[in-house]
């Protein structure tokens, strides 16, 4: 079978471009560059990367995922749940934004675009149903309020720990509310103002790069950054230069035992290959391990505390004529004939070298100029099983999110999607981008809805866009560097603000109480478990899974009745009473192994119930499957009824229930005489068989 060259280049499909449909796309890829640009930063630093890889992941991921995607809308990129699913996965394997933090991300952005481009080859794109809408519904808003709690930090300018449980760390960041740097506050409520303000008043206006450029013009007007170094020498006060040497030496000790960790773990797993899983040596070493480990904890408890309370402590420092540190005082202990610069500052990293001294507020800093490097992503085989379970996640509730947005698209512009062609875009956009020190992307919505409303035509509005952000890379960095961090925090909140829906919630649980809990567990899970958010997930599509094979297993069985108007209808709900020649039972859902019991419970306990009617009649119209365990248990009923002189009658068996009868002889064991296309033609030859039944008779209800 060969493949057209549309289905390999779906982007031909957009060729011929016309003058008006390029201006179009020209102008709507323009528009979303001017959101996307600072968004991704947003997003990168919401990953726990350098702003600047949000830049790498709006650059090739966004061409790449609509030249090969199905929508020609959907706006590819850094989104906000795939940011925080990142960070969650990677936080406990590496530091945020050291290097080998860096190095995983990419990692899993290449994970991530292999298992989406091998569902979408092989057509598996149905997987993702395994998710359901309210499992969706509550971990989106979940996730959203965590990603929005997470900025707070940014946003008052105070530190944000770290832990495995999000809510310490949230309850940490309360407590510091004191702290508050208003200057940073100020900065990132007027973004959020401005913000607000356009989207109410302006919509079509681009505000996020409004809110950007009206910060970043005062930032620099206001020299919103104030930073300085010293060295542990220049300070004048002992105690203070005291506290400093040992948070100096809590620091040297984490790069220490961090260093020994990784010696005794490359160790213990050399000595397993080579000796087996019992290796004494082995085990030795990783007892060593266990023991560097706790040693590796204990060094970063202390490093952390002594961080903490440096911040506690403001200092000024001494400077001389061209305005260089000379000594550094606490600022309540600077002696009146030093001369100052009258900042007040924090020390802040303290290492071998000195240590920093932040007197403003933070903001974005240097942005490496050009393009990323491309090449191949460095695989750690280590840690490939760590990171598998998370691109899996990833890969899901990412595609489950640009589907989603692809089809609320095209129910606006009439264009077909194919589920499986989107994974492979979503997939190569991944894999691409790994190639280029990006990290995962997904479908935007509020992107994707800025390109649709700006006018887009095709896929190459998406390709402008990248081009854009190219030239972003190669010439316009500088004018970033006084982006204040608050300000990317306050982007992040707004944008997450749009994904907190407590009303879909209601809406599940109104449609049907069994969403509505999955929805609400998945929450309460994802919210329980952070940062670990994958697990809250998957507690919740196992619990889906769980309630939907509960429904199966026990579905609707109505006993049935002759209602005044000739038709059968539930005899409990009619109160119609029972018929001493049939008892007539429906049957709704698919029958096999897991309802099978409940089947001949239900069919035994109507017989049992109305013991004077001859015939059984089994109306299957709600039967769609039939398994094997299925098959047997009519066959057994059959059988058994027919040994105390019921005769088992059915009527409106579909066709793939006729086909395993006919296939496993159950159809003969039945007999044709005792198979009718509709339960009227059933009842009339039941009654027609009956003897000694008058007219009279033959009108009364039936049921069972």
């Amino acid at each position: 079978m060969t493949l057209s060259p549309k289905k390999l280049l779906p982007f031909l499909a957009w060729f011929p471009l016309r003058g008006d449909t390029l201006k179009a796309d020209f102008l709507a890829g323009l528009t979303v560059a001017l959101v996307l640009v600072p968004q991704s930063m947003a997003y990168a630093q919401l990953a726990g990367l350098p702003p600047y890889y949000g830049l790498y992941a709006a650059f090739l991921p966004v061409m790449v995922a609509a030249l090969w995607g199905s929508s020609h809308q959907l706006g590819t990129g850094p989104v906000a749940v795939a940011s925080l699913l990142t960070a969650s996965s990677l936080s406990p394997l590496a530091a945020p934004g050291s290097e080998q933090f860096v190095a995983l991300a990419i990692m899993l952005a290449l994970l991530v675009g292999i298992v989406q481009l091998t569902l979408g080859v092989f057509k598996l794109g149905v997987i993702v149903n395994f998710l359901s809408h309210p499992v969706i519904v509550g971990f989106t808003n979940a996730a959203a309020m965590i990603i929005g709690l997470s900025q707070v930090n940014k946003l008052i300018g105070v530190p944000m720990g770290r832990s495995e449980h999000f809510i310490n760390d949230i309850w940490g960041v309360a407590r510091q509310v004191g702290d508050t740097h208003p200057p940073t506050l100020a900065m990132g409520a007027t973004a959020i103002v401005i913000m607000y303000v356009i989207r109410k008043k302006a919509p079509r206006l681009p505000g996020v790069l409004i809110a950007v450029a009206v910060t970043i013009i005062a930032s620099w007007l206001l020299h919103f950054e104030t930073n300085a170094s010293g060295r542990v020498e220049q300070i004048a006060d002992v105690e203070l230069r005291t506290m400093v040497e040992k948070a100096a030496e809590s620091s040297r000790k984490v790069e220490a035992t961090n260093k020994a960790l990784l010696e005794k773990a490359t160790a213990a797993k050399a000595a397993h290959k080579t000796g087996g899983g019992l290796s004494v040596h082995g085990v030795n070493l990783d007892a060593e391990a266990d023991i560097a480990r706790i040693e590796v904890q204990t060094a970063e408890k202390e490093a952390a505390d002594w961080k903490k309370f440096l911040r506690g402590i403001p200092v000024a420092r001494g400077v001389d004529e061209t305005g260089r540190t000379v000594a550094v005082y606490p600022a309540a202990k600077v002696p009146p004939e030093v001369k100052t610069d009258g900042a007040i500052f924090r020390i802040r990293g303290v290492g071998k070298d000195g240590f920093k001294l932040v007197g403003g507020g933070e903001v974005v800093g240097g942005i490496p100029e050009g393009l990323p490097s491309i090449g191949l992503p460095n695989v750690s085989w280590d840690m490939l099983g760590s990171l598998l379970a998370a691109a899996i996640v990833i890969s899901l509730v990412g595609f489950m999110e640009a589907i989603s947005i692809a089809k609320a698209i095209a129910a606006k512009t009439k264009q077909k999607i194919d589920p499986n062609q989107e994974l492979i875009g979503q997939g190569l956009a991944n894999l691409v981008g790994s190639f280029s020190q990006a990290f995962p992307v997904s479908g935007s919505f509020s992107r994707s809805a800025v390109n649709i409303n700006a006018g887009a035509k095709t896929g190459m509005s998406s390709v402008f866009t990248g081009l854009l952000v190219l030239l972003t890379l190669l010439f316009l960095t500088p004018l970033l560097y006084h982006l204040p961090q608050a300000v990317l925090a306050a982007v992040i909140i707004m944008a997450v603000i749009g994904l907190i829906n407590f009303g879909a919630v209601k809406h599940a649980w109104q449609a049907n109480r069994h969403d509505g809990i999955a929805s609400v567990v998945t929450f309460v899970a994802t919210l329980a478990f952070a940062p670990h958010l994958d697990k809250g997930i998957m507690v919740g599509a196992g619990l889906a899974i769980v309630l939907y094979l509960y429904r199966t297993m026990t579905p609707r069985v109505a006993i049935l009745g002759r209602h005044s108007d000739g038709t059968l209808r539930d005899a409990r709900v009619h109160q119609l009473p029972a018929s001493d020649v049939v008892t007539a039972v429906r049957f709704d859902g698919r029958l096999y192994f897991a309802n099978v019991a409940f089947f001949e419970d239900a069919i035994l306990d109507a017989v049992a119930s109305n013991p004077e009617a001859p015939y059984l009649l089994v109306v299957a119209d709600g039967i769609n499957e039939l398994d094997a365990s299925g098959e047997e248990v009519i066959h057994h009923l059959v059988e058994r009824l027919r040994g105390i002189g019921v005769v088992v009658l059915f009527s409106g068996l579909k066709k793939q229930v006729l086909d395993v009868m006919q296939a496993t002889g159950l159809r003969a064991l039945i007999g044709e005489k005792c198979i009718f296309a509709t339960s009227d033609k059933a009842l009339e030859k039941i009654y027609s068989r009956a003897e000694n039944i008058s007219d009279e008779d033959a009108l009364r209800p039936v049921a069972g």
